[in-house]
This record gives C-alpha cells, structure tokens and sequence, in this order.
C-alpha cells in the first residue's frame, strides 16, 4: 500500500513501535571541591561517576518488566486486493495535512487505511492472502486487546502471541476508521490475562519520557524510549489531535503502547513521518483519552457515531479572505453541499465560510469536521457563516456520518493539486481571463464532460502555463461555476467582470469556484504583475 507522497507511514501491515534513544544516564564530570550528597568530596581527576539527568529513570528495566507481559504481537492473514496491485509493495501512506481539493467535512480515509474489498464480504478483487504483523495490548483480564483498525481491517485470520510466545485465536470486536482503533479478543475463555490501563488524569509534559513496547519486523517484546516532543499534530485525519514522540515507530509496531514511567498507558501508536520509508524520530500516537472513550464504546458493542452535515469543505485560506476583502479571517469554505443532505435542507450554500459552530471559533476544515462529529444524529448545529460579507446563522439537524470508506471518492485530485497542465489550446478563438481560455457551457459540451443539463458555469477550455491558474493545476474541461464566491455565473463576460471589479478594488485576485469531476474546489486566481 502506497503514499501519495513523501509523509506519513502507517506502520500497523507491517507496522512498528517507538524507538528512541533511550538515555538511561549521562556520565557527567563533577568539577573540584563539588561536594556528593554523601558529603564527600571528589576531585577534577577522579573517573567520571554515573548519574541521570533531571527527571530520568537510571534505568526503563522496572518499567518493561511491569508492562511487556500485556502487549502482544499480532499476526495477520488477510485476502491482496487486486485493486491495489499497482500500489508500491509495504507501504501505507498517510498524506500530509489537508490540499487544496478539499475535504468532506474533513476529508476521506488517509491513503492506505481505506480501499479494497472486504475479504469477508466476499466479491470482485479477491486475491491471493497475505501475511502482516502489528502490535497490541490486553485492556482487560478477559482477553480484549486494542489495536490499529489498519492492522486487522482486512483480516481473515488473527493470531496473537503473547511475551511467553503463547499463540491465541482472535477476532475483531469492533473498528473504528475515523479514529484507527480497533478491538480484538482472543478465544478460549480464560479470565487471567495481564493488561495495562489507559492514563487520563495525569497528562505527561513535552519533553517527558516515555516507552514504548512492541513487535517491530516481527521482533516481539522489543522496548524502545524516548520523549513527548508535541502534543496537538494534525497529521491529517479527522478525529485526532496526535500526540509526537520522537522514539522511532518501525513496522510491525502499530497499534502498540506508549506508556509513561509509571506503566501506564498514554498513547497508541500508529504512523510517522518519514522521507524514506524508514524512521526518522517523527513518530504519532492516538492520545489515551481518545483512545479510551472509543474502545470502551467498541467493548460494550456500541458503534461508534460522529455527526454529518453532509457538505464537501476546504480551508478557507488567507489568499482567499484577501480576496475577498475580509482581511485576517479564518474559517473553512463550503464547496459543495449533498443533494437532500442536512446542509441543504438547512440553506447553506456553496462559497459560505463557516467560522464557528455552536460558539466554537473555526480555522480549518479539520476543526470544523471535529465539531462537526462532536454531535448526535438529530442535535442541532448552529453555524456562524458569512455570505457576500456579512455574518448570518445557520441551524442544521445534524445526520449520521457515513463510513469513511463511504466518504472516499475515486478521484481526489482536483484543481490545486497539481502543477500545471495546460492544454492543447482549440482551434476556435475564446474569450480569454486571468490566462484561462473561456467558452460557453452548450449542449455539445454539456455531452463530451457529462455535465448536468441543470448546471450553469463557464468551460475552460485552455490554460497559459506561466499563469497562476496554470500553476495551480486547472486544466481544460474544468468548469468555472462561481465567480467571485457566492455569485454563480453563465457567461465568460461575468467571469471577467468580476476580475475586473476585483482589480479596481484593489485585491490580490478572485475566488473562484471551479467544478472538475462533479467537485467543487475554491481558489484564489491572481492577477499576473505588469
């Protein structure tokens, strides 16, 4: 399974713990004349003695031999979906925050962790099986085990093996996409099994130490250290604020424990980041609380629902808020709203800007989508947007948030993400905006890019290289629909009528809404200096 690109790896399919440079002490020379707490004295020449650094155990020994007994290796055989065959063999790819694309309400699955046929729902792109490893815990004496959902997704069969190399059967309890957790338990009924809790109530500061057990390449029971380097990363998935940790996560260690130094668990592991596929002391844990509440919830046989308002969003950017003339505002941009979705029901619109929710400040789709999924199916959801510059509320009745792998579409590539790709300009002359070819959206066209016989919107139908629409990847057949957000537009004239009202304005550009592939995407198009 591959990265869309250079970033983060999931490490569960072949996944890996948290290695750090485990500082146990430092040798430290005393200077003459420094008195030792047994109130000697030692001089300059004495060899030096062996003695930790503030705050740091001498040795993580108690710790693992207090811990290790709980976690366990776990072994996956699962059905290759054919469908990802021309994906780069052992990866799991996470991409780096959110792109100009857009997110519903957040986003779909990272690359990766969706995808595939479900083996054992049976149906086209079954193939041969396969085998991967990953790391988990005990959570009660009953036998449930919390893992990475992407460590069992697929799973067939399980095995999990004990610090002991005792091999058990397992199943899977329950899964979780949105947050990656998932809970197994093991066959046979016994009632004695070591396990580890969650810790809620004390928070480790950065830079605090930390250890990690699990099955890095297969090698169970494998300790590693190192310290909390960052709380609050968003790393691209919608419901978790990770925490980082600079001990190396390798594969084979997904789904595995962080724990304090008092044996406690803080942290699940799941990906890193990385430029070359191997660690580079970026690792990033699923935070105990979150991790706490969702699995508990999958024990009991609860599933696991975040609310929906059934919109397509995008980080409302500062280029656009200049635009726009709305100086340093922050928000997230309403691209495209589900037919009979709760948010058209409600009124909202396409080139709204959303800048809070229930009270909440917004500055990024991402924490929208995490207020978002905070309600119930039913609650109200009241939105602070602003419309052709002025605040205005909107009350949504909040649905249920399909599966991600439901949410996924099968192109996500859209006009931002892509570094030009001007084309073949046509034969016919075309009225010409910000470096973009213009023609009118008539029925001819309408049949060669499918379009709705409903939709208004101008074809781009050429763009200059060196132009800004160039470099931000629109391409022939994109359709410019809203120009500037808010106005809908039929006409090649209307669309350079508002990049003139904008260029006598004073501003940098327009937003301008473009349609490729039935989704919406707003950008800022400059205006090229001279």
């Amino acid at each position: 399974m591959t990265s869309k690109r250079t970033g983060y790896i999931l490490g569960a399919i072949a996944a890996a713990g948290v290695t750090a440079a485990a500082v146990a002490g430092s040798r430290v020379q005393l200077p003459p004349s420094h008195a030792t707490n047994q109130g000697q004295f030692i001089k300059a020449s004495t060899a030096p003695i062996f003695a930790p650094p503030p705050g740091a155990p001498m040795s993580f020994a108690e710790i693992f031999e207090k811990v290790s007994p709980a976690v366990v290796s776990i072994n996956v055989t699962s059905r290759v979906d054919t469908s990802q065959l021309r994906r780069i063999p052992g990866f799991d790819g996470l991409p780096f925050g959110g792109g100009g694309g857009g997110d519903d309400e957040g986003g779909g699955p990272p690359a990766g962790r969706g995808g595939g046929t479900d083996p054992r729902g049976g149906g086209a792109g079954r193939g041969p099986t396969q085998q991967s490893a990953g790391s988990g815990f005990f959570i009660s004496a009953d036998g449930y085990i919390v893992t990475n959902n992407h460590v069992v997704e697929n799973a067939e069969t399980i095995k999990v093996v004990m610090k002991d190399e005792t091999e058990l059967d397992a199943t899977i309890v329950g899964r979780d996409e949105g947050t990656d957790l998932a809970v197994i338990k093991v066959k046979g009924g016994r009632n004695n099994f070591p396990f580890v809790n969650f810790e809620n109530a004390g928070k480790p500061r950065v830079g605090d130490w930390v250890i990690a057990v699990g099955n890095p390449f297969g090698l169970g029971g494998t300790a590693t250290a190192g310290i909390i380097s960052a709380y609050g990363r968003d790393i691209g998935d919608s419901f978790v604020d990770y925490i980082q940790i600079d001990a190396p996560i390798n594969r084979g260690n997904s789904g595995g424990p962080t724990f304090d130094i008092y044996g406690r668990v803080i942290g699940v592991n799941t990906s890193i980041f990385t430029p070359t596929g191997g660690s580079v002391g970026i690792g990033f844990a699923i935070p105990a609380d979150v991790a706490d509440v969702v699995t508990k919830k999958l024990v009991s046989g609860g599933k696991i629902q975040r609310g929906y308002i059934g919109a397509t969003i995008q980080n409302f950017t500062a280029d656009m808020a200049e635009a726009q003339g709305l100086g340093a505002q922050k928000g997230a941009i309403v691209s495209d709203t589900v037919p009979g979705g709760p948010s058209a029901k409600a009124g909202l619109q396409p080139g709204d800007v959303i800048v809070s929710v229930n009270g909440v400040p917004i500055k990024t789709s991402t924490e929208l989508t995490r207020e978002v999924a905070k309600a119930q199916p039913g609650d109200a959801i009241k939105l602070d947007v602003i419309r052709d510059g002025k605040h205005r509320p909107v009350e949504i009745r909040s649905g249920v948030r399909p599966s991600e792998k439901d949410l996924a579409t099968n192109d996500n590539t859209g006009p931002g993400q892509e570094r030009g790709n001007p084309a073949t300009p046509p034969s016919a002359p075309h009225p010409s905006v910000l470096g973009m070819s213009l023609a009118p959206l008539d029925e001819a066209t309408r049949r060669r890019l499918n379009a709705p016989p409903d939709l208004k919107g101008v074809v781009i139908e050429s763009v200059e290289a060196n132009s800004d629409a160039g470099q931000k990847g629109i391409r022939r057949g994109d359709i410019i629909v809203q120009a500037p957000v808010g106005h809908p537009i039929s006409t090649a004239a209307e669309v350079a009528a508002a990049a003139d009202a904008a260029k006598k304005a004073g501003r940098p550009g327009v937003v301008m809404g473009i349609l490729r592939a039935g989704r919406t995407t707003f950008l800022t198009l400059k205006f090229v200096p001279g």
